[in-house]
């Protein structure tokens, strides 16, 4: 309540100052959540334990949230949809999955269970006018975010904001939406473009207490790669070039730097005092759930005296889970759990497959590189669409299925 009491008082702080001449509109850095050392302060003064969840596959659908596999990041879905239902019915769904997939309803329960913070990956072509999720020009990034910003001030929520997929690509796998390299790390035009974006988001929302801060790059730099040396060696330069943009106009928000090889390698940093608000994100899937398993992160953050957040973890037991939040509370990690909707569980909140979806993850995994393959295992068209409508309604949060055993692992209301 005392953190909703808070949250409410900025945001009429901040309509407050929308209202006077831009010279006296912006508020004080004590108005925003801020590093002290290795810990993370509220406006009010109290200490910021991270605990949420990732709003992922909203704004940036991967193929196994739906029951997909070989079909696995989001412009292969996108033309897999196409060449099942053709350009313009693939329009309307993505139209629609954005409306329904996370509504209020959803950000109220997360709140419920005891959450105080949620993690929102998006796509940098949200701010472009590239194609993407039904919208070829006028995209709706602003809106998607300002809409769970909202909703998140209401019900008494913190937000991160993830560029979970950079352009060119910055991971070089399914999860950035990428071509397989990380070709933002070497090339110009991605990196301005990069930069841009973020400074258009700091402009926009550096008034926005609501918001923690601004985490640059989800998982750059996958472990593929004979140059991975080379590559971990520009992502630090990388960071400092947009920081540097974004304190041209936001200078209150924390900067988040993830790391490369799934944000778990930091030998490659070499530099913490490049800003004043900065903080690290780890991620971690499997492992024994215990302090020693997460030393290397402990150890970075205690050499940097700079917060240490996990930024994701999950898929897996309910009983590692809840073990692996007893050590990230004994050793000061604040966490965020991916993700809160997907099909079946291992999430928050599970949707239930609609009938004929079957036909739909069918033809996701089938041969369709010719034009003769994606006619032969091409469905019948009006049973596709309605499996398509019918998990529309399936995602809705009425619809889904709370993982009680799931949520309650999480040691939200702890």
């Amino acid at each position: 309540m005392k953190r909703l009491m808070t949250i409410l008082a900025l945001a009429l702080c901040c309509l407050a100052c929308t209202q006077k001449p831009q010279a006296e509109a912006d508020l004080p850095k004590d108005a925003f959540v801020r590093v002290s050392g290795p810990y993370l302060i509220e406006p009010d003064g109290d200490t910021l334990f991270i605990k949420g969840t990732n709003l992922g596959n909203w704004l940036n659908p991967e193929g196994y949230m739906f029951g997909f596999q070989k079909t696995n990041s989001a412009w292969m879905i996108d033309q897999m949809f196409k060449q099942m239902v053709g350009p313009d019915f693939t329009a309307e769904f993505w139209k629609m999955f954005k409306d329904n997939y996370v509504t209020e309803k959803d950000i109220e329960f997360i709140a419920s269970r005891g959450a105080n913070t949620i993690r929102v990956p998006f796509h940098y072509k949200l701010f472009t006018d590239e194609d993407y999720m039904g919208l070829t020009a006028d995209q709706d990034g602003f809106k998607r975010l300002d809409d769970v910003i909202g909703w998140c001030r209401t019900h008494g929520l913190y937000v991160i904001l993830d560029m979970h997929d950079a352009p060119g690509g910055q991971t070089g796998d399914n999860i950035d939406d990428s071509y397989g390299y990380p070709w933002l790390l070497e090339s110009e035009e991605s990196q301005q473009l990069f930069c841009d974006i973020w400074k258009r988001i700091a402009e926009y929302y550096k008034n926005e207490p609501v918001v923690i801060a601004y985490d640059l790059i989800n998982e750059p730099i996958a472990p593929y790669f004979e140059n991975v040396p080379e590559l971990n060696a520009k992502l630090e330069p990388l960071h400092k070039r947009v920081t540097a943009a974004i304190r041209e106009v936001d200078p209150n928000h924390i900067i988040m730097i993830g790391a490369p090889q799934w944000n778990s390698n930091f030998d490659p940093f070499t530099d913490w005092t490049y800003d004043d608000n900065m903080m690290y994100s780890c991620h971690r899937y499997g492992g024994d759930a215990c302090v020693e398993a997460i030393g290397n992160f402990i150890a970075f953050r205690d050499k940097t005296n700079l917060p240490m957040y996990m930024g994701e973890i999950g898929h897996n037991t309910d009983e590692w889970q809840e073990a692996f939040c007893i050590a990230m509370e004994q050793s000061n990690i604040g966490y965020t759990f991916w993700p809160y909707k997907k099909i079946r569980n291992s999430c928050f909140n599970g949707i239930t497959p609609p009938e004929n979806w079957d036909k739909v993850m069918e033809f996701s995994e089938a041969p369709r590189a010719t034009y003769s393959e994606a006619r032969v295992a091409r469905p019948d068209q009006a049973v596709v669409r309605q499996a398509m409508l019918d998990f529309i309604e399936a995602c809705r949060f009425d619809n889904c299925v709370p993982q009680e055993g799931y949520i309650n692992s999480l040691r939200l209301d702890k």
